[in-house]
This record gives structure tokens, sequence and C-alpha cells, in this order.
């Protein structure tokens, strides 16, 4: 049977239930241009998310987070309002619906909030109330009998998040504009100009945007979850068009960031995918609205390539075109991406360059050397670099010399030398302390408890006298068309050294020497080989081996003592060495 194409509108339902919902849109698409391709894609994908979000959907009412829950009811609810979808007005599908939007006015505490991992949190709980906004709004304009009872426990709980919303904190800078745009929601459904008066004051703030266009957190988790998303939420909601000029720059700025394979940099991150993988799936609608916004190729281009992958839970998008029919309308003509890319994001400290199937990052904008400890919203990822060939991946190069245990080699700055040239270098200076000056001292030895850069101590380490060693290292990192050269010198103490070069699992090593730890090897002479079918990366030479220059990735006291650990998932091949010393590694793939 041949698939209708009729999108809900934004009609009112009844009296009980009335919502005020504004006709402005951020674009427009006649009906005749609904892209039937791509409907027909998150339909499908959305059908097939039901079976999952109704099994076990008792079992969960206790143990999965409001979170959880609101997402879960989102993938029931959407296909059951769309007319395309194989499950629309399923009878079997009300008692799911039922069951979790009572879970969710039980589980909500009398302030209007939720324990969400934090307890009594607003942005928590903005996150589930958008989500509860969106589906009460199809829900209410499809106005089907057997779910009221549903919309009727989701207005509860709207109603009473408002307030919290409206009066509550936050924790990190993206939380911010979740609350906003949940705010936004509300007030879309229920107008209240209090609403709208705490959005300005978050929004008087500033968007955390800085001149490359990456966000504060320089996250892609939390630009392409949290934040884009949210602006373009109220930029629509609002009627604030101004608001989708950061997601703009936002997304330009990302277009530097994508790998071939449809992954994006996340090597600069502070936040917690500094150290994963993250895939552009999540960008597929942001990509799409400022296609439309803004009649661009390359955004569309973008979003082509996401569905051509078919990665993600893209059945999620249906519920916002649902929402919002214009999202569904014929992208503009493709533009592809350019061939090459030079480009440096200097906020980050993060230089990118691709051709062709070739890639590769060079990284020094950690926050360790101005705020030397590890902890959550602090970039502190050790990687200098990074290259990949077609499938063979060589995900990071990190460097570590034993130098009193303070940890990886994390540059101070990227220094761009030329186009594809850059030097990154950082200096040590641990001390030793000598003894107090006759002022300083006391007969009962209580001094006061003191950090001296490693540790602490009651030492009064600020008033001692100090001997310095020093340890100088400088990476010059040489971008070619097929590889890079890393000029490497260590310079001050005689110590020794390991560089750590981290492969992705699934292709094959030759050239080196395994050692005991699982997927662990040492390049000692000549030329590696990492091999993934046709694809092939190659890296030298070796730099020897023995009881002076041991294999030795020192994570730093920071990591140690909390048994904490800095080890790469991978094939990881090291090379050994002395300090001083100057070499040279050559990648090329």
């Amino acid at each position: 049977m041949e698939r209708r194409h009729v999108l809900i509108g934004a009609a009112a339902a009844g009296a009980a239930l009335a919502v005020t919902t504004p006709s402005r849109r951020a674009v427009a698409a006649p009906p005749e241009e609904v892209d039937t391709a791509f409907l027909e894609l998150l339909t499908a994908r959305s059908d097939d998310q039901v079976a999952d979000a109704v099994d076990g959907y008792s079992a969960a009412l206790a143990t999965d987070s409001p979170r959880s829950l609101a997402r879960r009811l989102r993938r029931i609810a959407t296909p059951w309002t769309w007319q395309d979808s194989e499950h629309h007005h399923d009878p079997e599908l009300v008692r799911p619906m039922r069951a979790i939007a009572q879970a969710l006015v039980d589980r909500q505490h009398t302030d209007g909030t939720y324990d969400i991992g934090n307890l009594h949190s607003p942005p928590d709980t903005a996150f589930a109330i958008q989500d509860i906004c969106l589906i009460w709004s199809i829900l209410t304009t499809d106005d089907h009998a057997s779910t009221r009872p549903v919309r009727l426990g989701l207005q509860r709980v709207i109603r009473r998040a408002s307030l919290a919303l409206r009066t509550g904190g936050v924790h990190t800078p993206n939380h911010r504009w979740e609350v906003c745009a949940a705010l936004a929601r509300i007030h879309q459904l229920f107008p209240d100009r209090h609403l709208e008066a705490r959005i300005d004051q978050w929004l008087a703030e500033g968007i955390d945007i800085d001149a490359d266009g990456m966000y504060s957190e320089r996250s892609s988790t939390y630009a392409s979850e949290v934040t884009n998303p949210c602006l373009l939420t109220m930029a629509w909601a609002l009627d604030r068009p101004e608001l989708i000029e950061p997601v703009r720059r936002n997304l330009e700025a990302t277009f530097a960031l994508l790998e071939p394979n449809g992954e994006v940099v996340t090597v600069h991150s502070r936040r917690q995918d500094q150290k994963s993988i993250r895939d552009l799936w999540w960008y597929l609608l942001q990509y799409r609205e400022v296609a439309l916004v803004d009649q661009d190729g390359r955004h569309a281009t973008v979003v082509a390539d996401i569905l051509d992958r078919g990665t993600g839970e893209l059945g999620d998008f249906l519920a916002d075109v649902v929402e919002r029919p214009e999202l569904s309308a014929t992208l503009p003509a493709a533009e592809p991406l350019p061939e090459r890319v030079s480009t440096v994001l200097t906020g980050s400290d993060l230089a990118r360059h691709r051709t062709g199937t070739r890639t590769c990052s060079v990284f020094a904008g950690t926050d360790h050397p101005e705020v030397p400890v590890i902890a959550s919203g602090l970039s502190t990822n050790p990687t200098v670099a990074t290259f990949r060939s077609g499938a063979a991946i060589l995900d990071s190069v990190r460097l570590s010399p034993r130098f009193f245990s303070t940890g990886h080699f994390r540059p101070d700055e990227l220094e761009v030398l030329a186009e594809g040239h850059y030097r990154l270098s950082s200096e040590l200076a641990v001390p030793y302390h000598l003894p107090l000056a006759e002022q300083d001292r006391r007969n009962d030895g209580d001094y006061a408890l003191s950090n001296e850069g490693r540790f602490w101590a009651k030492m009064d380490f600020a008033k001692r006298p100090k001997q310095l060693v020093r340890l100088r290292t400088d990476v010059e990192v040489l971008v070619r068309d097929d590889g890079l050269d890393l000029d490497v010198e260590l310079a001050g103490a005689q110590t020794s050294w390991t560089m750590e070069l981290c492969f992705r699992p699934g292709g094959t090593l030759t050239g080196v020497e395994a050692l005991d730890e699982p997927d662990t090897y040492q390049l000692v002479e000549g030329t590696g080989r990492y091999t993934v079918g046709s694809d092939v990366i190659e890296f030298g030479p070796g730099t020897g081996s023995g009881p002076a220059q041991p294999v030795s990735m020192d994570p730093g006291e920071r990591y140690t003592y909390l048994n904490g650990s800095l080890t790469p998932d991978g094939l990881r091949v090291h090379l050994t060495g002395t300090s001083p010393t100057r070499f040279t590694l050559t990648i090329r793939g």
C-alpha cells in the first residue's frame, strides 16, 4: 500500500486541553515540496523503535530515569500519531502510553523537578520536559479520545515543572540553553510572560560561542544533542530567528571536524567525549534546518551523507518533523564539501587538515597548563596528533617522559609556523624544597597544608626557596599531503621517554614486536605498518630498546594515586628513548 504523506498540522484540541500554538515557523515548505524519501526513512526507522520501547515497559516504570521514560514514551507516541506509520492508532500502544505517563506523574517531586542522577534537578528535568511537551503537543493535535488520560497526565507534569524551571539553577553552560528551550516550549503551549522573562535573563549572559564557532565546552556531544537543538527550538517557538546564527556558526566550524567515515573530531572537547568516538548522525536535523533556512547546498550534502550511511537512532527525529512539518521540505541542491581542508581553530589550539580520504589533527589545547588538575569540564586529552588514510586510523599520538610523575606531554599552545607547520612546546620545572627562612619557621612544626604542584603536605611550600629540575619538550609537526613528520626534541633533565601510537582496532600490524600486555607492541627498528584492507599507514623509524629506555606511559600522579588510567583502547605501538635527544617520526598513508 502506498504511504500517505499527510503531516499533522497545529490545530487546537478540546477546551480541557487547549493549547496556544503560534503559527510562526523558522522555514516554510509548500506541500508539493515535501521530501518523500526523507519521510519514508524516518517513518521506517521510527516504526523499528516501537517494539523495543514497548518491550519491558512495565519493569522500566521503576528502573528507567524520568528522562529515559519520556524518550520511551516519545518513541511510542510519535508513530501512534503519524498517519504513515504502521502503528498509527494501534490500540496495543495505548496501555503502555498511559502507564508511562502515569509514572512520569508519580515520579515528579511536588516542586516540579525530577531526580535524574542529580537530586531535584531543574536542568535534568528540562531534558525530560522537552520530550514531554513535544509528546503532549502531537497527541493533543491528534486529539484521539483514547489518549486523553495520557494528555491530562503530561499536562499536569508540564505545569508543575514550569515554576521549577523558571526559578531553578543549573550546573553547566549547556544547561542554560536546555532550561531555556524547555521554558520556550512550555510558554508556547501555556503562555506565561514570566517564563519568557526567565529566558531573557539567561540569554542576557550571552551565548558561549567563540570566534571559531565552538561553544565553551568544545564538545560535539553538547553541541549536537543540547545547545544547537535548544537554540533552534527557541528560534522557532519564540520567533527569534537571530538565535539561528550561533547554530549556523557552529555547523560551519563542524565542517572542518568531519571525518570521511561520518565521525566528528572530539580530541579538543572539555567534556566526556574527549576520549570517545562521536558520530555525525546527531546533527541531522540541525544541518537540514539550516540548509532550508539558508538554501545552503553544503549543509544538504551533510544531510545526504548521514542518511546514506543510515547509522544512529534516526527514528527519534520523526517526532520533530511531525511537530514541525516544514522540516520535511525538499532540500536545496547538494554542493560538495571541499576536497582539501587546512584550518586552525585558534580558540581550541586545534589544526585540521584533509586531502581526499586522508585527514589529520594537531592538538595543543588542553587546559592542563593553566589549570593543572584532572576534572570534569576540563580538556585533558594528551593526544597531540591523529592521522587517517581511508579505513586505516591512527587515533592518537602521545608522548610521556618519566619526569617526577608529571604525566604526559601537554603543550602550552599551538604555534603556527606556516600553513601546515606547527610547534607544540612545554617546559616543566619540578622543585626540590629548601629549608624555610628563619622568620617563617614554627617551633611546633605545624605549617600550612599546601600544594606544591604534584601533592599536598603541611610544608608551607609557597614560602620555601627551591631548586628546580627542568625538562623542555618541543614537537614540530609538518603536515604533508600523504602524512605527517613529527620532529621531537627533549632538553634538560636526563630521563627516559615513551611515545605511543594507538591504532583503531580492526587492522593488522607488521614490523613491530609484541609486548606482554595485550594489544601492546614496540617499534625497535625500521618501519612499522598498520593495514586495513587496501589502506596502509607506515610509521618509523624505530628508536631502539633496552633497560635505560623502558616502555612506560606514565599518566602522572593525578591519575595513578586514584588508580586511574589513560591507556587508550586499540593497538598500541611504543617507541622509547632517553633525553636529551632529538628524533623525527614519519607517518605516511
